[in-house]
This record gives structure tokens, sequence and C-alpha cells, in this order.
């Protein structure tokens, strides 16, 4: 079987299950910071801050319960996960 095209894409959130960041973020499993976003802000942005790589904008929308989520409307509380490691950990 062949590989797709679209594997490869960056920003392309990778075929992983992402509804156990957010469960583990609502039930208090993982630690991390709300912010609410302002006009302009990004996730892949916060994400590359946070992080030092905004191509885990991902692990902050799947926290957040956000299905889409590199423009998201201002006013919208978002979770932050402190630890990456812990995250990518849950949908390995």
């Amino acid at each position: 079987m062949s590989q797709s095209r679209y594997n490869n894409i960056p920003g392309r959130v990778p075929a992983v299950d992402t509804s156990k960041i957010y469960y583990a973020s609502i039930t208090g499993v993982l630690d991390f910071d709300k912010i609410i976003i302002t006009d302009m802000q990004r996730l892949d942005t916060i994400a590359g801050n946070r992080y030092g790589d905004s191509q885990y904008w991902w692990v902050i929308a799947a926290a957040s319960g956000i299905c889409w989520g590199l423009q998201v409307p201002a006013g919208t509380v978002i979770r932050i996960p402190r630890s990456l490691r812990a995250e990518l950990r849950l949908v390995a």
C-alpha cells in the first residue's frame, strides 16, 4: 500500500486519537494553563512560543476541545498543556 501524499503536509493533524488528550485535560490528569485568545492569535504561534515548534498546535487544540484551531475566535478559552511529552505519550 502506498503512502498518501497528504501525510507530510505542514500543520496537518496526525492520525492519532486526540480525544485522549481532551479527556485527560478535563479530568485533571494533565497540567495546563488557561488563556483567553485575543485578536490575531493563532494556535500554531502559541505552540511555537510554548513548545519551540509550531507543528504541535494540534495538542493545544485537542486539550481545548477545538476541532480546527489555527485561527480561533477572540475570547475563546484554551488549555495549553504544560508538558508536551505527557500529551504525546497519551496518543502514542
